[in-house]
């Protein structure tokens, strides 16, 4: 499907082409008399935004507020160079991004750390943003942005310690960002689409991602937009599927580094699980999820790794 496309009412995405991969992220556009971003993905996917912006009519001046779910670069690295094309929009944050979108030095610092040499093919340019075009939102605050469409924004952590969710009351759906993990829907060539939690440095924390997963099966949605990627119309089977994942991810780790294996190891066996689950399901050795895991295992054992060794707990001492 050509993207941009419409997903729910005044409810649009744009196939930001996240490394040149079709349905890697997105950018959540709400239509209505205020428009509002959800996302910019990285600096690359900018184009991708415009370009779907104006298949929608919506002129970069009409943009009114851009909110970012968390402030790694994969979703936000392109706000501050979207933002110069926007005039009248103001970003939403987290209070705990706020200031790495100020001074986005230790954000290229830490992603660097993660993507090594291809950080500048990734994300480069990382624009700065005005601290007078930076908004933060804290837990239970709103935005109405009509009277049949109010945004409300919730402090969930897990996945970093800089993250909102968002629900919509027009859609009775939530923008997840990371929290809920990663919608494999790559898969659905052969009826699959599953979820998997991502567990990326450095401020991955099992126990924050469990409890904020809980409050958004409390809150009934209907519908889930995710970071990665799109919209899932049964939350219920992506809460199941995430918290029956995140126990194998950090104990599988945490033996692998008892045993004095590192992050390589937890790589290879964590992919190893999951190509078993798919092969069960009928997904074959050439499907093309299969690079896609491979960069995910990559980085979700890089955060297990870091827990781990921030909680002292890689061999197994308390």
């Amino acid at each position: 499907m050509k993207s941009p496309w419409k997903l729910a009412e005044d409810t649009y995405v744009i196939d930001g082409m996240d490394m040149g991969l079709e349905g890697r992220t997105g950018t959540y556009v709400l239509t209505g008399e205020n428009i509002v971003l959800v996302e910019t993905g990285a600096s690359l996917s900018v184009k991708e935004v415009k370009a779907g912006l104006q298949e929608l009519d919506i002129s970069l001046d009409l943009v009114k507020t851009i909110i970012l779910t968390h402030i790694h670069l994969d979703h936000a690295g392109g706000a501050g160079l979207l933002l110069q094309d926007c005039p009248n929009a103001e970003v939403i944050v987290h209070e705990k991004g706020k200031r790495h979108l100020i001074d986005p030095s230790r954000l290229i610092q830490g992603a660097k750390m993660v993507y090594g040499t291809k950080f500048n093919e990734l994300f480069d340019p990382i624009v700065p943003i005005p601290e007078s075009r930076l908004c933060v939102k804290k837990e239970g605050e709103t935005m109405p942005l009509s009277p049949e469409r109010v945004l409300t924004f919730y402090d969930t952590p897990g996945h970093a310690k800089h993250h909102l969710g968002i629900h919509d009351s027009l859609t009775n759906g939530i923008f997840t960002g990371d929290t809920c993990g990663i919608r494999y829907h790559q898969t659905d060539d052969h009826g699959l689409i599953f979820h998997l939690p991502t567990t990326s440095p450095n401020q991955f924390d099992p126990g924050a991602m469990e409890q904020s997963i809980r409050m958004f099966r409390d809150l009934n949605p209907d519908r889930l937009y995710f970071g990665h990627f799109g919209m899932g119309e049964d939350p219920d089977q992506t809460f199941d599927q995430v918290l029956e994942w995140l126990p194998v991810f950090t104990n599988t780790s945490y033996k692998i580094l008892s045993d004095g294996g590192g992050v390589r190891d937890i790589q290879t066996s964590l992919m190893n699980k999951v190509s078993s689950f798919l092969k069960e399901h009928g997904i074959p050795d050439d499907h093309h999820i299969y690079t896609i895991l491979k960069l995910d295992m990559e980085v979700c054992a890089m955060g297990l790794a870091d827990y781990w060794m921030n909680t002292g707990k890689q061999t197994g001492s308390s």
